[in-house]
């Protein structure tokens, strides 16, 4: 492990996922979605919610409610009740497919993909919300991941870990995709999987890699800066929190290994050296 990456939390997820550092709570939420729970601690105490359902990413809309991803369709959900209210049906009459990979843009809207709940090729999407609104932006994919935004909200980045490229898609007015996606870096050419991306304040890349036990942090041109690597190989999704911004949380899981050992499935925490972004809010 990296000098200075070191566990959050002992809870262990089969696959950890949507890492959330709430801005005005000063809280870190993450999912497991196969254990079908959203997990959280306040200082030592650890809190978990557990569903009926899988649900997999998440964004903030004030204080004490987040917007919740699941199988089925987005929902209000309560921190403090526990309680959910539905906001908008997403593929929920499917129930081959689940949620996956999502994030808040700069505008307020909420990007969320959708795939087969057993990585089936072409099943996956990636669709918007948007002011009570739920687009289909891209379809054919199988692994839709990556899902952030540049700091002056231009573009958006995406990924099928699949394919192994990451995206970049221009946006015009309110956010929307505006022309084609251009490729901004391709892991996948030297054997690596992308899975979740958050960008910094500079405007860089940090890709978690399935399968590698790693974050890559890559330049606005697509160039490699740095690799902070983790005891736990099924690295998922990174997050930037911590009181000055400047901590990045990592999601894993051990989906799929025979015989996991202490560290995979668990939230790690490392010194990033530069200053995350605060999550936006979603707006309705």
């Amino acid at each position: 492990m990296t000098p200075g990456a070191r566990p959050y939390d002992d809870r262990r997820c089969e696959l950890g996922e949507g890492p959330l550092w709430h801005p005005e709570r000063g809280q870190l939420f993450w999912f497991d979605i196969l254990g079908r729970r959203l997990l959280s601690r306040v200082g030592d105490v650890p809190l978990e919610w557990r569903f009926d359902e899988y649900h997999s990413a998440a964004g903030w809309i004030d204080r004490d409610t987040l917007l919740i991803a699941s199988e089925t369709g987005l929902w209000r959900f309560d921190v403090e009740t526990g309680q959910r209210e539905p906001v908008a049906a997403l593929e929920a009459d499917d129930p081959t497919t689940r949620s996956n990979d999502g994030r808040a843009d700069p505008y307020g809207g909420f990007w969320i993909g959708t795939m087969g709940k057993k990585a089936e090729a072409g099943r996956g999407a990636i669709y918007r919300f948007y002011r009570g609104e739920l687009r289909r932006l891209f379809s054919g994919m199988t692994i839709p991941n990556s899902i952030c935004f540049a700091t002056d909200g231009t573009s958006a980045y995406y990924a099928d870990t699949r394919g192994g490229r990451i995206m970049r898609q221009p946006l015009g007015k309110d956010g929307w995709p505006d022309g084609a996606p251009v490729l901004f870096a391709d892991p996948g050419a030297e054997g690596f999987h992308p899975d979740g991306s958050v960008v910094d304040s500079a405007g860089a890349l940090w890709n978690a890699q399935w399968g590698a036990g790693r974050v890559v942090r890559y330049l606005a041109d697509g160039t490699v800066d740095r690799v902070v690597a983790f005891d736990a190989a099924q690295t998922s999704c990174p997050a930037f929190g911590g009181p000055e911004m400047q901590t990045l949380f990592v999601t894993s899981a051990w989906e799929g290994i025979a015989h996991p050992d202490q560290w995979q499935g668990r939230v790690f925490q490392a010194d990033a050296g530069v200053r995350g972004m605060a999550e936006r809010a979603v707006r309705f």
